[in-house]
């Protein structure tokens, strides 16, 4: 019988091609049928190890989901970009690779952001997922999310909806 570590822990520059590693499979398997295919592709090209590098070196708030020496998921998360939400913070994204999906790893990594943010002063936080993406919308209302605002953005010529689900503080 083995063990296996399960941790979350921040981000480090050795780990820049690990995540977008993760990055690029989970990103896939979330908006394949969602986003236009060529345009799927130019968002997961341009969050290569290089751009992953950059922004762990820039100091943004990365954390990683790991499951022994694979890094599973991660989240990505800081200040509230929309300032016409009352909210302080945002988690700008949370993604697990499909494997990890389903197993309650996701709220862990959610728990861990959330902390974080209330530990730096933001109490409040707002979230944005598609609103053709299910599974994310199912995920947000099982954590307590409550949807707060709509928007759209364009990929290419499509153009999706989106919803905002905030957490008070």
């Amino acid at each position: 019988m083995s063990t296996v570590l399960i941790e979350i822990r921040r981000a480090k520059v050795s780990d820049a091609t690990s995540v977008a590693a993760a990055h690029d499979e989970a990103w896939r398997t979330a908006y394949r049928g969602i986003i236009p295919g060529p345009e799927l592709e130019k968002l997961v090209q341009r969050r290569g190890p290089a751009w992953w590098d950059g922004a762990i070196r820039k100091g943004s708030r990365v954390s990683l989901f790991c499951f022994g020496d694979q890094i599973a998921g991660y989240s990505n998360y800081g200040r509230n970009r929309a300032r016409s939400l009352p909210y302080e913070g945002e988690v700008y994204e949370l993604y697990l690779r499909p494997e990890f999906q389903g197993l309650g790893f996701g709220r862990r990594l959610f728990t861990a952001a959330r902390r974080d943010l209330a530990q730096n002063g933001m109490k409040s936080i707002v979230v944005w997922a598609l609103s053709d993406n299910e599974p994310a919308l199912d995920f947000y209302r099982a954590l307590g999310g409550r949807p707060v605002a709509r928007s759209s953005e364009t990929f290419g010529t499509k153009t999706l909806d989106k919803i905002a689900f905030a957490w008070p503080a």
